[in-house]
C-alpha cells in the first residue's frame, strides 16, 4: 500500500461526534462527523482513492463574527483533491475566516499540506517513500536539512530551525522503522503490526510531553484529550480505513464500512 496515514483526533472530550460513515447525503465521502459544527477531522474518498485531514495549528485566531468551522475543509479537500488546497492558498480573504490549521490531502501520487497561521499561507509537498510526522507545531519529522549543521557551509547564514516537538522526537523514527503492509485482506492486527502498539501510546503516560494519546484536565473542569484514532491505507487495488473510538483500548479497533449503499 503506497500511502499510509495514522491520525489522532485531540478535542474536548465533551464535544459530541459520530463515528466514520457516509454522513453527508449525496456525497461519496466517509468520515467521522463533528455534531457541533457538522464537519470532520478526516475524510476518505473511496472511489479515487483519496484522504484528507486537518490539524489545529498555532497563530492568530479568526474574528469571532466571521469565523468558519475548519471541519468543512477536509470535506472540500477529499472531494476536490489537492487543487482545493492550491486554490485556498491564494484566497487570503477566505483563509482569514478560519483559525490556524494544517490541511493535508493525499492520494496515490502525492501528498500536499496547506498551512495557515492566521497571517500567512504555505504549501508543502511531502517527499514520497518516507515517513512524515505532522503535529500542531507543523511538519516535525523528518528533521529539515537546516537542522543538520554538518551539512551547512561553514559561513552560511543561520536559519530558523524547522518546527519540532517531543512527539516527533519519540515516535518519528519508530514509525519509520516499522512500516506495515496494511494488506486490505488482512486482520487489523496483521495489517498494521507494530504501528498498533505505537498508536496505543507506546507505554507513555497520557500527560507525558511526548505522548500521542493525551489527556489534560483544564482549569474549568473540562477535559481535552485524544477522542479517536484512525488508520488509513490507500492502494491501487484496495484501501482500508480502521477506526478506534476508545484510544489506547486495542479491543475497540474495527474496520470502517466503505461500501456505497
Amino acid at each position: 500500500m503506497p500511502l499510509l496515514l495514522l491520525g489522532f483526533r485531540d478535542e474536548l472530550t465533551g464535544r459530541p461526534w459520530q463515528p466514520p460513515a457516509r454522513h453527508w447525503p449525496g456525497s461519496p465521502l466517509v468520515g467521522g462527523r463533528d455534531e457541533q459544527a457538522g464537519g470532520t477531522w478526516l475524510a476518505v474518498h473511496p472511489q479515487i482513492p483519496r484522504v484528507a485531514c486537518i490539524l489545529n495549528a498555532r497563530g492568530a485566531q479568526a474574528p469571532p463574527q466571521t469565523r468558519h468551522s475548519r471541519g468543512e475543509l477536509p470535506l472540500r479537500a477529499a472531494a476536490e483533491g489537492q487543487q482545493a488546497l492550491k486554490d485556498l492558498h491564494d484566497q487570503l480573504d477566505t483563509l482569514a475566516s478560519y483559525d490556524p490549521f494544517l490541511l493535508i490531502c493525499a492520494d496515490l501520487s502525492s501528498a500536499l499540506m496547506l498551512s495557515w497561521d492566521g497571517t500567512r499561507a504555505a504549501l508543502e509537498n511531502f517527499e514520497p517513500d518516507r515517513t512524515h510526522v505532522i503535529t500542531n507545531v507543523g511538519h516535525t519529522y523528518p528533521p529539515a536539512p537546516e537542522q543538520a549543521p554538518e551539512r551547512a557551509p561553514e559561513h552560511a547564514p543561520k536559519q530558523a530551525p524547522a518546527p519540532t516537538d517531543a512527539k516527533a522526537g519519540h515516535f518519528g523514527a519508530k514509525f519509520a522503522a516499522h512500516r506495515p503492509d496494511a494488506d486490505p485482506a488482512a486482520t487489523i492486527k496483521d495489517a498494521w503490526g507494530d504501528w498498533l502498539t505505537l498508536a496505543g501510546g507506546d507505554g507513555l503516560s497520557d500527560t507525558d510531553p511526548a505522548a500521542i494519546v493525551v489527556r489534560h484536565e483544564l482549569p474549568d473542569g473540562r477535559v481535552y484529550g485524544t477522542t479517536s484514532v484512525s488508520l488509513v491505507a490507500l492502494g491501487a487495488h484496495g484501501l482500508r480505513y480502521d477506526f478506534q473510538p476508545v484510544p489506547a483500548d486495542p479491543t475497540t479497533w474495527y474496520p470502517v464500512d466503505l461500501q456505497a449503499r
